[in-house]
């Protein structure tokens, strides 16, 4: 069956994640992705290893793990666009292309003549959609905008990590680059809306997207419990700051969560814990005025909790309906039953180790399922097929632009 998006085709100037994880999705979604990449170096992440992809002989083949995590299903296309032939063919790509992403810094693309006024003026049906780290206007648009800053300078570092009263206390960044995958998720969004608002208009529009943007918006309850108590949230480690008990607890052999989310659930996991009293006290009884008395009970259930192992609390409040569960490593995830039920680990041909492991798409679709045609492309991959393809180019020019530099 085809994808969803198979009747599209994407021109993808982006490098590193935001970008990339956006036209990833919309690979996964059918669209035909053609990456253009830097000649010889490609995409900055391919040199951000290791780990590498190994060979059949235990090699590495230089094929970095964070290039593979995001660029599945897409054409790989190396074309130096400072150039003057290299910028003519993006223009002749982006006359046949539904959609266009970038995530260089801002003026960039108007020096090159490849800014939306120039690829509008030949293709008026474009989705031209720019990622930047401030956007494109402001006090800080000319500034570079990395995910870690961002994550610093947009609040959530200030409400990650441990208490500063309690041991290792202090701001902690996330484990994944949150900014980058939350701004690629939000372009994929506003890609697929202008696409609809394309086919009742016939027009394509300019996307504008910051990382800044997106990591302020992405705050969600915290930036509502600031902006209607006037109360400054802090760092509360595992625990939440509006859910009582919500956070990690001490097991005889180890450490759980406990995600107790209404009034019934803590009744319930009163009873399953043999502590039903706590359910009764008034401090207790509600999640609001167990909000107020976080630091009185969360002890109490901690010494109820450090009774049992992990594996009998699961079961018992499991079955009972509780949330709660142990606090795998990346190693236990992926053997989990659920992950392996759902298909999570997808394995593709890859031409340099016979096989490369690539995590599924979560999306899932009865019409149009998700489709994984490609592994992640080695560099410039696709470059004579494309560029004779789509542009027309034969192979004495291809001989030509090889010996400049310009692919």
């Amino acid at each position: 069956m085809s994808g969803a998006l198979s009747h599209l085709r994407v021109l993808d100037l982006s490098r590193v994640l935001a970008g990339p994880w956006a036209s990833q999705i919309l690979a996964d979604l059918g669209a035909e992705v053609i990456k253009i990449e830097r000649p010889r170096t490609g995409d900055d992440t391919r040199a951000w290893g290791p780990p590498y992809l190994n060979d059949s002989e235990g090699n590495a083949t230089g094929e970095s793990a964070y290039f593979l995590s995001t660029n599945r299903g897409k054409k790989s296309v190396t074309l130096d666009i400072a150039t003057p032939e290299g910028q003519a063919i993006v223009r002749k790509l982006a006359k046949q292309s539904a959609v266009f992403i970038e995530n260089y810094k801002v003026g960039d693309m108007a020096r090159y003549g490849l800014a939306f006024d120039d690829l509008h003026a030949l293709n008026p049906r474009l989705i031209y959609c720019s990622i930047t780290g401030f956007g494109q206007d402001g006090p800080l648009s000319q500034q570079a905008g990395y995910d870690f800053i961002v994550q610093a300078m947009g609040g959530l570092m200030s409400i990650t990590g441990e208490r500063d009263d309690l041991p290792g206390g202090g701001p902690q960044k996330l484990g994944v680059a949150f900014a980058d995958l939350m701004t690629g998720m939000y372009s994929t969004v506003a890609m697929l809306a202008a696409l609809a608002h394309r086919t009742k208009t016939g027009k394509g529009q300019y996307i504008d997207m910051a990382l800044f943007d997106v990591q302020v918006a992405a705050m969600a309850n915290m930036n509502l419990n600031y902006l209607v108590s006037g109360k400054t949230p802090k760092r509360e480690g595992n625990a939440h700051a509006n859910i009582v008990p919500y956070q990690v607890f001490d097991a005889s052999d180890g450490q759980l969560v406990l995600a107790v989310g209404n009034d019934r659930q803590f009744r319930k996991f009163c009873e399953v814990a043999d502590c039903a009293h706590l359910a009764r006290d008034p401090r207790f009884a509600t999640n609001a005025a167990r909000v107020v008395n976080r630091e009185a009970l969360v002890p109490l259930i901690q010494k109820v909790l450090v009774a049992r192992t992990i594996g009998q609390w699961v079961t018992a409040l499991s079955a009972a309906g509780v949330p709660c569960g142990p606090i795998n490593d990346i190693a236990q995830t992926f053997v989990h039953p659920q992950v392996h039920f759902r298909g999570m680990r997808v394995d593709l041909p890859h031409s340099l180790s016979g096989t490369v492991p690539t995590v599924a798409n979560p999306i899932r679709m009865s019409g149009s399922p998700i489709e994984y045609r490609s592994a992640p492309p080695t560099l410039g991959q696709h470059t004579d097929d494309v560029l004779a393809s789509l542009c027309q180019i034969d192979r004495e020019e291809l001989d030509a632009l090889k010996k400049t530099g310009v692919i």
